[in-house]
């Protein structure tokens, strides 16, 4: 048999989808304070530029960003294997395979998406990044995020043997983005709205594989709509609503976990010892521009009287040279104007 990733007693109710170009270790420091239970992830990584690049940018991460999964994309075992340890060993909770995203990039490298056709190539892949990481002193678990399957293959059968071959490999861990993946025709902004939404297969493989963890990923937009899928799977994950409605994980986090609900100028004032140190670098170490920071922070308001000013604030400020704390405290007193204005 082979060996299986256990997973560790870390929340699985709550997280946040890898996004490209989105989740970076700013965001993240940033949704972790809204959301001290939630797991987090990285942007995809392919598992050479782990091995060859720039790792303290590729896997720059923040201690209090925990627990966070590092997501590798790739197709080669003997590589995802090698990357899931440097992962494992750079500190990150969880090392998981993306074979979900549908991108030209990916496809004409053979992974993401393309891996729903190859059961047997993940299999291999995630059991030799388990054997990889299971060797280490504090083993983590090796995870896949999924699609429900490619192009016109609606048979719930393949899905489920799909699942369970890389299960027999030793993954106990599946996020399923509850569409179809479309490798022509589509981009992957389309991806994530066209092809319609099954939640029902990942709750059937919940029902029929309970000794899986199912977490359930795609169209989640509300309080409500999470809570729902919790009846049926053992987690949801927010893709694009925590980006561009953070404030909604924070809704969750205390709905779910318990704790004060803090307002979002509390919230994002807390933020500023970060902000502030970011500016500041360090030795041997440039500052980090406000605007790699403040774009995360777009959302915050969203929805609420003087969300547009914020944006604005921050927008057209946070780029200019200099631009520092003083900027965000222009941006909220900017919503505090407008809602005084409006009473």
């Amino acid at each position: 048999m082979p060996a299986s990733s256990s997973l560790p007693l870390l929340p699985l109710s709550l997280s946040v989808a890898p996004m490209m170009d989105w989740t970076d270790t700013h965001c993240r420091v940033f949704h972790r304070l809204l959301a001290p239970h939630a797991r987090l992830y990285t942007e995809m990584v392919h598992a050479n530029a782990v091995i060859h690049g720039d790792r303290s940018r590729l896997l720059a991460m923040d201690p209090v960003e925990h627990p966070v999964a590092l997501q590798l994309g790739g197709s080669e075992p003997a590589l995802l294997a090698q990357a899931a340890r440097i992962g494992a060993e750079c500190g990150f909770d969880e090392i998981n395979l993306n074979c979900g995203c549908p991108s030209d990039r990916v496809q004409a490298g053979r992974f993401g998406a393309c891996l729903m056709r190859e059961p047997r190539l993940v299999a291999e892949s995630v059991a030799a990044m388990i054997e990889s990481v299971s060797a280490l002193e504090t083993p983590v678990p090796v995870t896949v995020k999924c699609r429900l399957g490619v192009d016109d293959d609606h048979r719930y059968e393949a899905f489920r043997d799909f699942v369970d071959a890389v299960a027999d490999a030793g993954c106990r861990m599946f996020v399923v983005h509850a569409r179809n993946a479309w490798l022509k025709g589509l981009s992957p902004k389309e991806n994530r709205e066209v092809p319609p939404l099954r939640y029902d297969w990942a709750y059937a493989l919940k029902r029929e594989r309970p000794e899986l963890a199912v977490v359930v990923n795609g169209g989640i937009a509300t309080q409500d709509e999470a809570t729902a899928h919790l009846e049926h799977a053992d987690g949801a994950m927010l893709g694009r609503a925590a980006y561009h409605d953070p404030y909604l994980l924070h809704r969750l986090d205390v709905a779910w976990f318990g704790g004060p609900l803090r307002t979002r100028g509390e919230l994002l004032r807390a933020l500023r010892p970060y902000v502030e140190s970011q500016l500041a670098g360090g030795p041997g170490h440039k500052g980090v521009p406000l605007k790699h920071i403040t774009r995360h922070l777009l959302g915050l308001f969203h929805g609420e009287r003087g969300g547009r000013a914020f944006r604005q604030v921050l927008s057209e400020g946070a780029h200019r040279p200099g631009a520092d704390w003083s900027l965000v405290e222009t941006a909220l007193a900017a919503t505090e104007h407008t809602e005084q204005a409006a009473a």
